[in-house]
């Protein structure tokens, strides 16, 4: 497989040349849309105002502007410079620039030139600790360090058993096109540079997996949930239930409530939590 170098500057090419496509990621469809509210509503409770947050891998401003919202100061980071200049754009646009401390490239292995408990929060929407690869231990173990006393990480990682789910069919090609002992090693690792074709490659985790690598890295899980449960199936019902105001807020709570679930948790294409350092730290 290729090298974690060699596969972050694949992501950050992959990202550049995106560009706005990313924008329209939470909002183009309901399912999307529905991830923005999960999104949403799983980190505000970690808001306060005036809080100090590095959001890592920010695209195009979509929770910068939900930060600036709530008060904070936000240093914000991205592994594209093209998603950095499409955040300036938008945020600026929305007029939530004041909110913004500094804009620059951040990988999210290497958080070494930021000094120790400088953050009250680190926001990593968007599983960019799914692109740590091999080192993502190295990665959470700086998000912890930067945090202040009692700071949180509020992030998320692509889903092992919800991607499949919900791309059941592409996941079946992998199969067919490369082998079952390519699909084999996909399920066993989460690891998509086993596929020899694949154009976004990521380490998809498990929440088992995900809480392990929590705990090895000298956190502590606060919370859970997946990014979208319900809203992955019959996208005509869910446009029906947008249309009316009342349903659509009761859905959404229901949503809510589900991929908050424990047993729902691995139900998602993302699995999002919060950690805190542990005491040992």
């Amino acid at each position: 497989m290729p090298s974690s170098d060699r596969s972050v500057e694949a992501i950050r090419r992959y990202y550049d040349a995106l560009g706005e496509g990313e924008e329209d990621r939470l909002t183009k469809d309901v399912a999307g849309r529905v991830s923005f509210e999960i999104h949403r509503r799983f980190l505000e409770p970690y808001l306060r105002e005036g809080q100090r947050v590095l959001e890592i891998g920010a695209g195009p401003g979509r929770f910068t502007m939900v930060l600036a919202e709530h008060g904070a100061r936000v240093v914000v980071t991205d592994i594209s410079p093209v998603q950095l200049r499409l955040n300036e754009a938008n945020v600026s646009g929305a007029g939530a620039e004041h909110a913004v401390e500094v804009r620059h490239t951040l990988d999210i292995r290497d958080t070494t030139r930021l000094p120790d408990a400088a953050f009250d929060l680190v926001l990593a929407y968007g599983g960019p600790l799914s692109y740590a690869f091999d080192q993502e231990h190295q990665a959470l173990t700086g998000l912890l360090r930067i945090l202040k006393p009692g700071g949180i990480v509020v992030a998320s990682v692509m889903s092992l058993w919800g991607s499949w789910r919900a791309r059941l069919a592409g996941a079946t090609q992998v199969a067919i096109r490369h082998g079952i002992d390519v699909a084999d090693a996909v399920i066993r690792t989460g690891d998509l540079r086993h596929v020899p074709d694949a154009t976004h490659v990521c380490r998809m985790f498990t929440w088992e997996q995900l809480t392990a690598l929590v705990t090895e890295c000298g956190g502590e899980i606060l919370a859970g949930s997946a990014s979208n449960w319900a809203s992955l199936e019959e996208p005509s019902v869910l446009a029906e239930i947008e249309r009316s105001a009342a349903l659509w807020e009761r859905f959404l709570a229901y949503e809510a409530t589900a991929c908050a679930n424990l047993g729902a948790r691995d139900g998602g294409t993302h699995i999002l939590f919060s950690a805190r350092r542990g005491s040992q730290i």
